[in-house]
């Protein structure tokens, strides 16, 4: 006889893992399915972000930001150091060190709740009208399985986008997981993508010592984030840490020897160039992991671009099926996937008890999601941006000011950027906020709290701000949304 469970979770990245946590907590008998393997081959919790995406790259950004500041910045302080080098292994090491705690302890939090675990990969079958139980097979190499659930909740992630011209083997040409890898610092390293990832990857490596090149195709740098922010962060990481970007770029062909990778591409200006590297990380964006999900007998909705179709509370077109993350639309972020898989949670407890109306049905407002980049300065954002604003029509004004301004960030040596606040003309209601500097991944938060509140940039500005503090760069763009901004 099968195994039967309230709800089951096919996945356990930042959606999946947190969706199964909500569900136990709320009293409901839960699964998690998951395929993930470390680098050991065992397996791991936590899916990309944990494993090879947020988490790491966060450790590697720190090791190198720390090996920056030493070689450039403490001797402003009084500090001498001599004989710097960087131990690539040892950095490498404690980033994996960190990576397998969270993941133990997901599998901890698991025992907690009483969360099944199952490692394999989770394919929806089809449901037994008479019992109304989803199947769902579980298949671990020649092993394979059936169990049921009420309830099944798709958060199987993304991948990355393949490169038809590039094929990744994570020693020469790599993905996010091989550029979280390298044991030695190339000489020369090129990214193609200048996205997150590539923006990331590139700059710890840059910072380590490798000449970085990257190539985006994209005519503008940086463009879902403020043209502002998108110029002013260019600016920072060609002229102070040295990447060098280029945009509206065609890639004709890569080719590889035992001794370098050439690229061959035509610019901006339709020339044709050359670029020779050691190393390639090729980090052009993600696509839905939705392959071979569901079998083809139960008609899940799948969009073009690999998307499981779904509504604002993240329900499919399939009854007691819902999906989260990445495989669905809006952001490919790791809190909005968990927002989701609690929202989900929430809503599958309310329809088992029968409670609540479709009035206060719980979901996830993705205008207010919060966007980062964690280079250096930092770059976070939510809502609109000023080029959207424009090109709806909507009537706004906007108060901006400059970290160099304030006291703490002097300080810190870190006054690169500023906070821009954008606030409707008539209203003031705040529609957008956008930041590059330090530590703006922290203060975007009182941005998103006022977001969803549907406060106005009076209020912020009414609001006493601790002095010294980064915070008063936002106070301070507050009041110059209405042009009385006290220290410019």
């Amino acid at each position: 006889m099968a195994k039967l469970f309230d709800v089951a979770v096919i996945g356990a990245g930042p959606g999946g893992y947190v969706a199964a946590i909500r569900c136990a907590q709320l009293g409901l008998n839960t699964v998690c399915i998951d395929e993930w393997k470390n680098s050991e081959g065992t397996p791991s919790l936590g899916g990309t972000c944990l494993n090879v995406g947020c988490i790491p790259s966060k450790a590697l950004l720190e090791s190198s930001e720390n090996y920056e500041r030493a070689a450039k910045k403490f001797s402003e302080h009084g500090i001498k150091l001599e004989n710097l080098s960087i131990d690539a292994p040892a950095m490498i090491a404690r980033k994996n060190k960190i990576v397998k705690a969270f993941t133990s302890g997901i599998t901890m939090l698991f025992k907690k709740n009483k969360i099944t675990s199952m490692h394999g990969r989770g394919t929806l079958l089809d449901r037994q009208n008479e019992n109304q139980l989803w199947n769902i097979q579980v298949s671990n190499g020649d092993q394979s399985e059936v169990i049921q659930a009420e309830f099944v909740i798709l958060a199987t992630g993304s991948i990355p986008r393949p490169l038809p011209l590039a094929e990744i083997n994570n020693d020469s040409i790599l993905d996010n997981v091989g550029a979280l890898a390298l044991s030695e610092i190339p000489k020369r390293l090129g990214v193609i993508g200048a996205g997150v990832i590539g923006l990331e990857m590139g700059s710890v490596w840059r910072r380590l010592g490798s000449e970085v090149t990257i190539l985006e195709a994209q005519p503008n740098f940086l463009p879902s984030a403020d043209e502002s922010v998108a110029k002013e962060a260019q600016k920072v990481f060609t002229r102070e840490l040295g990447l060098v970007i280029q945009t509206g770029v065609n890639i004709n062909a890569i080719k590889q020897n035992k001794q370098q990778i050439s690229i061959t591409y035509t610019d901006s200006n339709k020339e044709s160039q050359k670029l020779e590297v050691d190393k390639l990380v090729v980090a052009i964006g993600r696509v839905p992991n939705s392959k071979n999900l569901a079998s083809d007998t139960n008609n899940l909705s799948v969009n073009a671009q690999g998307f499981v179709e779904v509504d604002a509370y993240c329900r499919t077109n399939l009854p007691n099926v819902f999906a989260v993350g990445d495989v669905v639309r809006g952001p490919m972020l790791a809190h909005k996937a968990s927002e989701e898989g609690v929202a989900v949670a929430e809503l599958i407890d309310s329809v088992k008890k029968q409670v609540g109306s479709n009035d206060f049905l719980p979901k996830v407002d993705l205008n207010v999601v919060p966007w980062v980049i964690y280079t250096s300065p930092e770059i976070a954002w939510a809502g609109k941006t000023e080029q959207s604003l424009k090109a709806e029509n909507i009537p706004y004004k906007a108060g901006q000011f400059p970290f160099m301004a304030n006291g703490r960030a002097r300080a810190l040596g870190e006054t690169h950027g500023f906070i821009k606040i954008l606030a409707h003309a008539e209203t003031d209601r705040i529609l957008g906020v956008h930041m590059i500097g330090p530590f703006v991944s922290e203060l975007i938060a009182e941005a998103v709290v006022a977001m969803e509140f549907k406060a106005s940039s009076e209020d912020l500005a009414r609001i006493i701000h601790a002095h010294p503090s980064l915070s008063e760069v936002l106070h301070e763009a507050a009041l110059g949304v209405d042009k009385r901004a006290l220290h410019i």
